[in-house]
């Protein structure tokens, strides 16, 4: 019996150690995480906490949070420049009874084209209604005191590459709902960085001059010079329709585009369209057309649309504007 009591009395015993620890654990607090140990140590320290990385992060982590807001950490190159809006203000309108517009000039760069618009904001005094403001017109550029680019607002046209652009623009500003409709002229000056794309294909014609009452051959050659994409591309060229000007091929990926109302079968004898699908680096494609000229004369512009694969995003394409053939 008194051994049987001894055993009870030490299994009591460890009962009550082991729910001591157990007590102990559950009632012991959470330690705070290591941000929180970091800013705690930092202010005991004396030194800014934004200065002492959190406890076990990685250095890299550490050499970004102390580098300058705004800076790359040291080693790194500045991140390549993507496709950008700059605005700046260019002007404010006024017209009767307080009526105003203000007026900003945006360009877009980063990308094969430049894009100006011309956003603004209206109001009139006495008047708690929230404007909003439709504007168009045209717009020019101007580098290095020459005209590089102009187009209609909004409107693209070819980037011409970096540098200070002096943009002027006639606007016609109108409010929804009615109540400010302005017009005028607004400038600003926007300099733009980011480098002009190597373009990805070509065209090339062999005469740049027709005279009227004749028939021409003219041989052009599309190029595709970039690795990226594929050999699509859709090339296309136009005359005149007033003057009477017929354009033709014996090219059998080339047609007179077709128009009307199914069925009919009138085709357009100005123009004519070629869908291209073999371009390749080294290998460019040759396209040969006739054109007849009437005495009115008419000019022959030609472009190219081209495919740039990227998964199964929807607008991968681009525009390249070829050589326009004259007439005198």
């Amino acid at each position: 019996m008194a051994a049987r009591r001894r055993t009870l009395r030490t299994l009591t015993g460890a009962a009550a150690v082991c729910a001591a620890l157990v007590s102990t654990a559950w009632s012991r607090p959470v330690p705070p995480p290591a941000d929180v140990r970091a800013e705690a140590a930092a202010a005991t320290a004396g030194t800014p906490a934004a200065a002492t990385p959190a406890a076990g992060a990685p250095a890299a982590e550490a050499s970004a949070a102390g580098a300058p807001a705004g800076e790359a950490p040291a080693g790194e190159g500045p991140a390549a420049e993507g496709p950008a809006t700059l605005c700046a203000p260019a002007g404010v309108l006024r017209g009767a009874r307080g009526a105003r517009a203000v007026v900003q000039l945006c360009a877009g760069s980063g990308t094969p084209v430049m894009a100006v618009s011309a956003p603004a904001s209206c109001r009139r005094p006495g008047t708690s209604v929230r404007y909003a403001c439709l504007t168009s017109g045209s717009w020019t550029a101007r580098r290095d005191g020459a005209d590089v680019a102009s187009g209609t607002l909004p409107g693209s046209q070819p980037y011409p590459g970096p540098g200070t652009y002096e943009v002027t623009a006639s606007v016609h500003v109108r409010s929804t709902p009615s109540g400010v409709d302005l017009r005028g002229t607004v400038r600003a000056t926007l300099t733009l960085t980011a480098p002009k794309q190597q373009p990805t294909h070509r065209v090339e014609v062999d005469r740049h001059t027709l005279r009227p009452g004749t028939t021409t051959t003219l041989t052009y050659r599309v190029y595709r010079d970039s690795e990226q994409g594929d050999g699509s591309a859709r090339f296309g060229l136009i005359g005149e329709e007033s003057t009477g000007v017929r354009i033709s091929t014996a090219d059998a990926r080339c047609v007179n585009p077709l128009i009307g109302r199914a069925p009919s079968r009138d085709r357009l004898g100005f123009s004519v369209d070629c869908a291209l699908t073999d371009l390749q680096p080294g290998r460019p494609a040759t396209v040969r057309v006739r054109v007849r000229q009437t005495s009115a004369c008419s000019t022959v512009v030609s472009k190219l649309g081209y495919w740039m694969p990227r998964g199964q995003a929807l607008y991968t394409g681009g525009m390249v504007e070829g050589p326009t053939v004259g007439c005198s």
